[in-house]
């Protein structure tokens, strides 16, 4: 119809003033305004966050370049209170929720980077599934059920390429780094004895029975089999998805592991032993390894200990020069001398200078995400550290002392020891 026509001259005149006019972007798309453009934000998604996942998460969620999406969870209480405080974030409602692992990893090909913050069990294999999708990960601690599965997670780190962070974060504190860094420094002289604190609860031998069968719910409120993953199957028991896991050897690394995923690593990375581990273990008659004696190939012992700090995950650096001792808690580290903090914030701030990572665990991981830098507390160090914790818990269990060969990564000479050394794990949730 005529009335429907244009001009080729009219045409081309709207289409100038159209081309003419401002178009409006908003400050936060171009990065203005201490925003962070679309293009350079980090995307991620948490999987399994209870209460400790909480903490990373709200430790997360207020760095401008994150921006957090979905959560995954085998609990519909835990992924609609995840999503509730996702949302609240970010001022919608767009956060999705997920119950399957393997469903949301390959539905979600946008996703840069995860939190997985479930209970031990879960840790190694929801790393390696992340990492084998494309994901960079952030796995709370203890990071490693057995040897087998950090060795597994070293591997996908490497043939993937993926950023790795073990939730280590006294690796990223002040005042542990400046007891790492006067050590370094030659400050407390030659180096003979460090003391690792392991947790005052439960028990390096765990337990092998189940709790009472109790009526399954249905997989809606709490997919049982996700729930379990990898271990053996069992009859449902609401206190395992309370917590009451722990102390079981199907899910738990013991008191050693609980705290020993810490205070391991922090003496190891100290003493320059972050990629090896402990070759000698001396079994002590007690219920949970308080003073044994670990040893490493540089002749320096690491002893477990239970008592000793007024904090918790604690540990201490002897020299023949002097020492230092800090846990949490602590308003400045404790030395031998006072002379040794003479320059406390200057040790710090060097060290910062140096390696380029801030006191700041999350963000070293995110900065990685970035620079494709290795992490404070990556794979082969998560790996090299559990192997200890290992390798301490079967010393506790065969009750005898052992000795073990950090290149081939076996016990030597011992069939029973290497028998620990990794756990059948229930199909279809296998490495």
């Amino acid at each position: 119809m005529a009335g429907e026509t244009i001009s080729r001259r009219k045409f081309m005149k709207r289409s100038m003033v159209l081309a003419a006019a401002p178009t409006i972007v908003s400050a936060s798309a171009l990065g203005l305004n201490g925003a962070v453009a679309p293009s350079e934000r980090i995307i991620m998604a948490g999987i399994g966050i209870g209460n400790r996942g909480t903490h990373d998460l709200r430790w997360m969620l207020p760095n401008p370049d994150v921006q957090f999406v979905a959560i995954c969870d085998a609990r519909a209480e835990r992924r609609k209170a995840v999503k509730q405080m996702i949302d609240s974030h970010n001022g919608n409602e767009d956060c999705k929720m997920y119950r399957d692992i393997r469903g949301f990893l390959a539905e979600r090909t946008d996703i840069d980077a995860v939190l997985i913050a479930t209970g031990d069990r879960w840790h190694a294999l929801a790393s390696i599934l992340a990492m084998r999708a494309g994901k960079d990960v952030y796995s709370e601690k203890p990071s490693s059920m057995t040897i087998a599965e950090g060795q597994a997670v070293v591997e996908t780190s490497n043939r993937y390429g993926r950023i790795y962070q073990t939730g280590t974060q006294r690796l990223s504190e002040g005042n542990f780094t400046f007891a790492n860094e006067i050590l370094r420094l030659g400050r407390l002289g030659n180096i003979h004895t460090v003391r690792a604190h392991i947790a005052p609860w439960d028990a390096a031998e765990m337990r092998h029975d189940w709790l009472p069968a109790e009526e399954e719910p249905s997989k809606d409120v709490v997919d049982w089999d996700e729930w379990l993953g990898p271990c053996p199957w069992r009859p449902y028991n609401k206190q395992y998805v309370s917590g009451g896991w722990r102390g079981h050897y199907d899910f738990h690394t013991s008191c050693i592991g609980e705290w020993g995923a810490h205070t391991f690593a922090q003496c190891q990375v100290a003493i320059g032993a972050g990629e090896t581990s402990a070759i000698e273990y001396n079994y002590v008659e007690n219920a949970t390894g308080d003073g044994m004696v670990t040893k490493f190939a540089n002749g320096i012992k690491m002893i477990l200990q239970l008592q000793g700090w007024h904090g918790s995950c604690g540990v201490r650096f002897e020299g023949d020069e002097g020492w230092v001792s800090v846990a949490d808690g602590y308003s400045k580290p404790e030395v031998s001398s006072p002379s040794l903090m003479a320059d406390y914030k200057k040790v710090i701030q060097d060290y910062s200078e140096r390696t380029g990572r801030p006191m700041n665990h999350v963000r070293n991981f995110l900065d990685c995400i970035k620079t494709r830098r290795q992490t404070v507390s990556n794979a082969v160090m998560m790996h090299r550290t559990m192997t200890t914790v290992h390798a301490a818990n079967v010393c506790m269990w065969e009750k005898r002392d052992m000795t073990f060969d950090p290149d081939t990564e076996k016990f030597i000479n011992d069939d029973a020891a290497n028998r620990y050394r990794s756990r059948a794990m229930r199909a279809p949730w296998i490495i």
